[in-house]
This record gives C-alpha cells, structure tokens and sequence, in this order.
C-alpha cells in the first residue's frame, strides 16, 4: 500500500522532510508489534526512520485539527451523508510524576479518579457509515483556579452532610430571581466551547453540522447554554429522577404572572397521550415516550424522549430520559443520534488498543500533543485502508490488517537478500501466502489462489 500517496492531502499543512517522517511513522504503527513507544516505532521503520528522526517528529509542533480534518474530508466526507458530532474525555493512566498535565481525573473503567492524563475529542459521525472519525483531540490541563474550586466544593459537600441550624419558613429577605437565559460557563465549559467552536471555523461550508451529542456528565442547562452559544443543538441524557414538568395549559387566574408549570411527570404512570412507540423482545417490552416538557433548572423548554424498559415476568421496570434543545426532532432520531454518540468511545478503544493511546512515555507538552493525535490519526487511517480492503475481504479486522502489513515487510526484507531477482507472479503469491500469517479471520481462499 502506498501510504506516501494516502497523505499527499496534508502537503498544504506539512513540510516535505515532516511529511515523509510521518508516512514512515504511520507505516511502522501498522507494520509493529509491542508498546508504541518512539523507541519501538524506530524499530520498525525503514531507511530514514532512525530513532532520532521519530525523535525530532514527536519533538515538532504540528497544526493536528487542519491534519485530522484535510484527511477525513478527502477520503471519508461525502456530500450526501449526515452528519452529527460527537464530544467525549478519554483519561490515560500514567505512573511517573513528570508527564505535562499529570492530575487525578474520574475513570468509568475504574470507577474512581485515577493519576494520569486526560483529553477532550470531538469526532465527526457519519449516520450512514454509522461510524465516529476524529477530528480533533486536545488534552485537558486544569488551572490553579479550577482545583481550589475542587476543594470548596468537597468541604462544601462535607459541610452539607451535617445538620443545618432550622431557618425559618419562606423566601429569605433580600432574594432576587435570577435570569436562566445569564448562565456562567465553567471553566470546563468555557474549554470545550473554545476548541467546538475552533473545529466549526475550520470545517465551515464543507460539512452541515446541527447536532453536537455528549453524555449524561453534559446533560445540565449550562452545558445546553455553551452548545447553543456555538450554533448547534444538544442532544444528551438527564438523571432518570429529573424533576420535569408539564406545560401549564389552564386558565388564567386573573392576578399576577401567568402559570408556567404544569403538573410533575411520574414515572410511574406516563401519560398515555406522550406514547410514540411500543416493541416487545421476549419478555422485555420498551416503550417509547416523547414529549415537550419544562426543568426549572433550564432557560428553555426541552424536546424529552422516555425511554421506558418493562419485564413482564417481574414487572420491574427502568427508564431513560434523553433530551435536546431541537424541539422539532423526532423521537427515533433523537434516540438513534444519542445511540451514535458511543461510536466515539470505539475510537478510544482501537487508539489503546492498537495505536499506543495507552503506551507512549513522552512527558513534554508537545510529545504528549503529537502521540495523543497520532493514535487518533491511525483511527481514522486504518478506518480508510479497511474501507478498501473489505470490498474484497469483508472479514479483514484491523489485526488482520497489521498482520498483513507486517507479513509485507517481511517478504521485501528477505527479498533483499536473494541474489537473483525473481518472477513477479511468484512473488505476488509469496506475499499473499506470508501476509495469512497472523491472521485473526482467514482470506479468502479463491483471492489467494488467483
């Protein structure tokens, strides 16, 4: 595979000699077995590749959101599609003391906060291809401000467990209503609006956004607020106890402002007139609810699917509250979008996985910047080759992929040593036969006879 010929887009970005370091780069990522380190990528490069080469190419400072977006938009965008995009935080454990950005942040993996390196991705997601391609990944580095904000907020918790002195009954003198359209963004909040709104500037009039999708941790009025601020509408999850409530559509009482809230929502008894969809799997039966609904906590009122779960053996039941600020999208769209949102989370998993996500030891800012991005890169790479392959071997996985990458280069180096050079056809059959070696799904048998 020509991989020089794959990265001829990102010459308006790249240096020559930076261009070449990153196609031997990226060839020793699909080619290597082991950690991802600059030492084991050194090891498998070619001519040119030296370890002080992968050196000063993780040392070089290097434009990644116009690199991460040249190459989605000229082998993966297609004017046809739709697209929606996808924000998530990917927390890398790390040991050492001296890694730029080293924290404790929170891990879904281990359910706790854990010391490591944490980074913010938005991806583009494709609803036809149904799968997420990194377009920018930058890390997360708190500020002085924001971890002595941490700690009030832990004694404040701490406080707030013990008895409160009884007050008395009503509102406290002095208490004024606050506007819910003047919300303060976070500094958390005030990041992602930064780097959400950096990525539209850049895709401007090449891709339809609407829909930016985040996960239940965004499903609160200031995070709608700093979505709505950058053009788009939020789609994400509320607590399944949200306290959510009917429009008022009574009469007037003839003094003071005008009813807004209407009755609360029990979960228990759904109104029959919110019921869009019902489905029954086995003993399983999902209901589908939508509806227009109000929070008090937010500025706006909110488009609120329900999604309801019942055993009928043990009756027992569950439900899930999606939402968005698009008030005219309809529930199984609603529903599906929020379900494409976890496609991000499979481009943190080959990025561990395959792609030195989780081994580089690269401690400055900007190593930790270009080995961040470089894995994420690999994603979005190896996602085009396999596009290719798999329209002759459906089954070909990326181990598959690097299996046979990695057969390749052994066949050219043994070809090097022979004395005589040999007929092409034998060696065509050659490099097929080596590069089934390793591999998870076998070839097809005819493709590797013919």
């Amino acid at each position: 595979m020509d991989i020089l010929a794959l990265l001829a887009c990102l010459h308006s970005c790249l240096t020559p000699t930076t261009l070449r370091q990153l196609s031997r780069i990226t060839l020793a990522l699909l080619t290597m077995t082991g950690r991802v380190t600059m030492l084991g990528i050194s090891r498998w490069t070619d001519d040119g590749g030296s370890y002080r080469t992968v050196q000063r190419f993780f040392a070089t400072a290097l434009p990644w959101p116009h690199l991460l977006w040249l190459f989605v938009r000229q082998h993966v965008v297609q004017p046809t599609d739709v697209y929606i995009l996808a924000g998530d935080e990917v927390v890398v454990t790390k040991a050492g003391k001296k890694t730029f950005g080293l924290d404790r942040f929170f891990s879904s993996i281990y359910q706790k906060a854990v010391p490591g390196v944490a980074f913010f991705s938005l991806a583009l997601i494709s609803t036809t291809a149904r799968r997420a391609f990194p377009l920018r990944i930058d890390q997360v580095v708190r500020t002085e401000a924001e971890h002595a904000a941490t700690k009030a907020k832990a004694q404040a918790k701490k406080k707030s467990k013990q008895p409160a002195p009884k007050r008395k009954p009503g509102r406290p003198k002095g208490r004024k209503n606050k506007p819910k359209t003047e919300v303060t963004l976070s500094p958390e909040l005030h990041r992602i609006q930064t780097w959400v709104q950096a990525l539209l500037h850049l895709i401007a009039g090449r891709v339809a956004l609407v829909y930016l999708t985040l996960d239940g941790h965004f499903g609160n009025s200031p995070a709608l607020h700093m979505v709505r601020q950058c053009g788009l509408h939020l789609i994400s999850k509320l607590r399944s106890d949200a306290a959510l409530y009917e429009p008022y559509a009574g009469p007037y009482q003839g003094r003071g402002p005008r009813r807004k809230y209407g009755d609360k929502l029990k979960y228990d008894a759904l109104p029959a007139k919110y019921l869009q969809q019902t489905t029954v799997e086995g003993p399983i039966e999902t209901r589908l609810y939508q509806a227009e609904l109000l929070h008090k906590e937010f500025g706006q009122a909110l488009n609120v699917v329900i999604i309801e779960k019942t055993n009928r053996t043990t009756h027992k039941r569950a439900h899930v509250l999606l939402f968005s600020s698009d008030l005219a999208l309809p529930a199984d769209k609603l529903v599906d979008y929020y379900r494409l949102r976890f496609q991000i989370e499979f481009t943190f998993r080959d990025a561990k996985q395959y792609w030195g996500l989780e081994d580089f030891m690269n401690i400055t800012g900007t190593a930790v910047t270009n080995a961040a991005n470089l894995s994420l890169f690999m994603v979005n790479l190896a996602a085009v080759l396999l596009g290719d392959v798999r329209q002759s071997d459906p089954q070909c996985s990326v181990l598959d992929l690097k299996a046979s990458c990695r057969g390749s280069k052994y066949v050219a180096e043994t070809l090097k040593l022979l004395p005589d050079k040999l007929d092409e056809s034998i060696v065509v059959r050659i490099f097929r036969q080596v590069a089934r070696l390793g591999r998870i799904h076998p070839a097809d048998p005819h493709l590797n006879a013919a």
